[in-house]
């Protein structure tokens, strides 16, 4: 159940020959991002069990999930920009059947990402279901 913005960042990965370019990718795709506003960059946003800074304000408009996430670290301002492109748009009441580490595991992210940027992968999915819980 992926979103149109997710299986684009899929087929890019399908094409992408190694693993040094599909990271390059998701820090271009961090880049890309607008940045979040610092004064939102708050204890209230940020996510506790990363190794990095992580901040991540969820919105809800009309029924639909979307979330602003900044990082101080490159790669997983990427990541959040994946995990923004898997969830955004979704009606709110789908974003905990969302299958997560599955969707991740299409691009290979499992195997390739260490085991704290793995944890930290998992606080912010954590963070967003929470929110989009209790909405």
């Amino acid at each position: 159940m992926a979103t149109p913005a997710f299986e684009d960042i899929a087929d890019t990965f399908a094409f992408l020959d190694d693993w040094e370019d599909r990271y390059r990718h998701v820090i271009e795709l961090g880049r890309a991002m607008a940045p979040m506003d610092p004064a939102l960059q708050v204890p209230a946003t940020k996510v506790e069990g990363c190794a990095s800074q992580v901040w991540i304000m969820p919105r809800i408009e009309g029924g639909r999930f979307d979330f602003q996430g900044d990082s101080d670290a490159l790669i997983v301002r990427g990541l959040i920009a994946v995990l923004h492109a898997l969830y955004s748009g979704l009606p709110v009441e789908q974003v905990a059947d969302v299958d997560a580490p599955a969707e991740l595991a299409r691009l290979g992210l499992d195997a390739h990402l260490s085991a704290q940027r793995s944890n930290g992968v998992r606080a912010m999915v954590g963070r967003i279901r929470d929110v989009a819980a209790a909405a």
